[in-house]
């Protein structure tokens, strides 16, 4: 009941349409109730006149009402099929931007656990269940109550103990559809499960479908998507098995009704408790009370796909982000971009030990700290607290002395800019992917942001400049390509805090050289973190701080620490032995 009612909440703006709706439903019910009356009455009253005129004349005039009674059946069902549908797709719309505002919201954590195939599920196929619930449920309904209410009510006036065979035999009905109502519930549940994950299969190969190709995995794949896709089919097949024994034996109980309305009704008339006419009329409006009792039967499989996406729905819209503004929380106004770490500590949620403990640091503005080490030390870590990307277990992160927790996360991350290794270009033209940086800003502006990050030259060299498009994620930009395009967007955001995360490990020495340039001119005025890998990047840092497990190890600017001939002077070392 919780559900419906939450599902109920989202005809609240448009309940001016949706009265509108359930107004053409009642006039088209009324008009379906009204048509075997009328045959009733001509039966009964007017073909026994003996008056031809008077004959025609009733004929002209009940003609002439039914015709108007059409006219009006044409309006409603044109208003049904056109708003009630516009009105359900409303609704899709308004749970789709509820939904992808709320994903928007929620925080690393949550995504390093769900699938994003599946969340891809629930915005495509449960919400377009959702809408066609939202429009022919109530609709399905009213009509179908009304229908049933009025054609006992005139059924029992026109034979009373026909009635009371009609009511036996519909609670049989109704006692059966309830049996088989729960378990399609749970097989439309699985079945939601099981597409979801075959939607994660594919997200997950056709993503990284240059991995696969690499490998000759192609086969791998087709494996796994095989017995994802069998799963599917095989709780889509127990599905249509119970929805088989639902609905022919509706449909058998429906013929039984017939049958028995024939055979009672035939008995009646010959004790001459019932004439010809009423029972023909009785015949027509148990085909006018079928159809509803039908159209419920269907509207089962509906609820209980639209029920289940909706719940889906709600269980995404219903997690609390791990990380929110505090109601207190205000913008962080200017940055100079000092940096203090109090006595800070972080574990994942799923894990009990410690990522870093107890790290004390303090960054003074514009100096540039790099952050070396072996791989699990950290690093990418102690980066993802600054822009509350995670939130600190204990102590506090503190900017210009504000703690981070008392600043809004939008204008927190809008005085952060970041260049990752892996780089994510949008889907788009090499202007746009640019413009993400500040999308106020003019070509002027993004003209400038290229030459800093040197990929102006390039970029005037493709057929379309920088109209050229990247294709999805990049695809068509080698790596030193997409890595001066994401350093040109940070250009154009101008902020004063930078996290450069081994924004030039994976490259070639030929780009790195080039983005180096970009990066040394980037980080100028700015409180920079570094993490590198290669340690010859970072030799002119202001200051070097060696995470390991254990935490801060050493630190230091570059000749002090190769001084101390320690891990740091061991990397280093190694690294230019190799080279």
């Amino acid at each position: 009941m919780d559900t419906i009612k939450q599902f109920i909440k989202y005809y609240k703006p448009y309940r001016k349409m949706f009265f509108y709706d359930m107004g053409c439903a009642l006039t088209l019910s009324g008009i379906d109730l009204t048509f075997p009356l009328l045959v009733r009455f001509l039966m009964n009253e007017v073909y026994v006149l003996n008056d031809t005129n008077e004959i025609i004349k009733f004929i002209l005039i009940i003609g002439s009402i039914l015709l108007g009674m059409y006219i009006l059946a044409f309006f409603c069902q044109y208003y049904i099929t056109t708003w009630g549908h516009i009105m359900g797709a409303r609704m899709e719309s308004d749970m789709r931007k509820e939904l992808f505002g709320h994903l928007e919201k929620l925080s690393f954590s949550y995504y390093d656990e769900v699938n994003t195939g599946k969340l891809m599920s629930c915005i495509t196929n449960d919400l377009f269940d959702i809408s066609e619930l939202a429009h022919h449920g109530p609709e399905d309904i009213f009509i179908s109550c009304i229908k049933i209410v009025g054609t006992f009510a005139i059924l029992s006036m026109i034979n009373i103990k026909m009635t009371l065979i009609l009511i036996f035999f519909t609670a049989i009905m109704l006692a059966f559809s309830l049996y088989y109502n729960r378990k399609m519930k749970a097989v439309f549940a699985k079945n939601r499960q099981k597409i979801a994950e075959v939607n994660a299969i594919t997200q997950d190969a056709l993503g990284g479908i240059r991995v696969v190709k690499s490998f000759a995995n192609e086969a791998i794949e087709m494996q796994k998507f095989e017995a994802g896709n069998e799963a599917f089919v095989k709780t889509k097949s127990e599905s249509y098995l119970i929805m088989g024994k639902y609905f022919s034996g509706n449909g058998f109980f429906k013929n039984i009704l017939y049958l028995a309305t024939i055979l009672v009704g035939g008995l009646f008339i010959t004790r001459g408790e019932m004439n010809l006419a009423d029972l023909t009329v009785y015949i027509l409006y148990i085909n006018t009370y079928l159809n509803p009792v039908e159209k419920l039967v269907n509207f089962t499989e509906q609820f209980q796909k639209g029920m289940t996406g909706f719940e889906r729905f709600l269980s995404v819209v219903r997690t609390k982000p791990e990380i929110d503004d505090e109601p207190d929380a205000q913008p962080i106004g200017e940055v100079k971009g000092d940096i203090t770490f109090e006595n800070v500590s972080f574990s994942y949620a799923d894990e009990e030990k410690n990522v870093l403990s107890n790290m004390n640091i303090h960054i003074p503005a514009g100096k540039t700290v790099a952050l070396v080490g072996p791989s699990g030390g950290g690093k990418t870590t102690f980066c993802s607290l600054i822009p509350r990307f995670y939130e600190v277990s204990e102590g506090k992160v503190l900017i210009d002395g504000k703690d981070i927790k008392h600043i809004t996360q939008s204008s927190l991350r809008d005085a952060i800019g970041i260049v990752q290794q892996d780089v994510y270009l949008f889907g788009g033209s090499i202007k746009q992917n640019i413009a993400y940086g500040d999308p106020k800003a003019g070509d002027e502006a993004i003209t400038q942001a290229a030459k800093k990050a040197n990929i102006h030259d390039f970029i005037m060299s493709l057929p379309e400049g920088y109209d050229t498009f990247v294709g999805e994620r990049g695809v068509r930009l080698s790596g030193g390509q997409k890595q001066r395009i994401a350093i040109a967007r940070v250009f154009l955001k101008n902020p004063p805090i930078l996290i450069l995360d081994e924004a030039t490990s994976a490259l070639d020495n030929e780009s790195e050289r080039y983005i180096q340039r970009s990066l040394d001119e980037l980080s100028k005025g700015r409180t920079t973190l570094v993490i590198a890998h290669r340690l010859s990047t970072i030799r002119n840092a202001d200051e070097i701080l060696v995470l390991t497990k254990a935490g801060i190890a050493e630190k230091g600017a570059h000749e002090a620490l190769m001084n101390e001939n320690g891990l740091y002077a061991q990397l280093y070392n190694m690294q230019f032995e190799t080279a």
